[in-house]
């Protein structure tokens, strides 16, 4: 079992399925612009996390996605970010 330690936060990301619209040929190179920001599920956090007398287990953060890191670990992927990158808690 995973446990964060110094500020870090385990979170799980779900991304969104790719839409797709016809009619319209792109390029196969071509990469819809993408928010900068997205929702994240509170997996388990670090006791030193600065507002986590306001986060529970389950809760949902808004996060800056490019701030958040994925370590694998025996094959298994773990996605946290620092809490200094989470801009708002959705409870």
């Amino acid at each position: 079992m995973f446990k964060p330690v110094n500020r870090y936060i385990q979170v799980t990301v779900r991304a969104a399925p790719p839409k797709t619209e016809s009619g319209i040929v792109l390029p196969d190179d071509f990469k819809p612009t993408e928010e900068r920001y997205i929702t994240a599920e509170v997996v388990s956090y670090a006791s030193d996390v600065r507002f986590g007398d306001q986060m529970a287990h389950g809760a949902f953060v808004i996060v800056d996605k490019s701030m958040i890191e994925e370590i694998t670990i025996n094959n298994s992927k773990i996605n946290v970010v620092l809490d200094n990158y989470v801009v708002g808690i959705i409870n």
